[in-house]
């Protein structure tokens, strides 16, 4: 839960909204000012919560598995090693589709 309150610090709503105002940007459908800033902080509610909670779960779904099984190779696999090697491994596919583009092919999982 620190992620979610964190990102409330990270991103302030109504300096990203008075920023949008004085650099001439808007969102579509919304007011500039306070409606754009409580837009904002609606959108921030809406992706930080769901967000906070599927890391916290998989920070904690390991060691849940591990206390039931037993299995040592589960234990070895915490959550940040498994972020971690999801992350390694859309970065590895992502540099070879990138790659792949150059040379004008139609896609790595096409």
């Amino acid at each position: 839960m620190q992620l979610y309150a964190a990102a409330f610090d990270w991103v302030a709503a109504d300096d990203t909204a008075d920023n949008l105002k004085k650099q001439g940007g808007f969102i579509p459908g919304v007011r500039p000012g306070r409606a754009t800033a409580a837009y904002i902080k609606n959108a921030l509610n809406k992706i930080t919560l769901p967000s906070a909670v599927f890391l916290a779960l998989i920070a904690i779904v390991p060691s849940i598995i591990f206390s039931f099984t037993g299995n040592q190779l589960i234990q070895a696999f915490g959550g940040t090693s498994i972020l971690i090697m999801v992350g390694v491994v859309l970065d590895t596919v992502d540099k070879l589709e990138g790659q792949i583009k150059m040379y004008d092919y139609d896609g790595f999982f096409k």
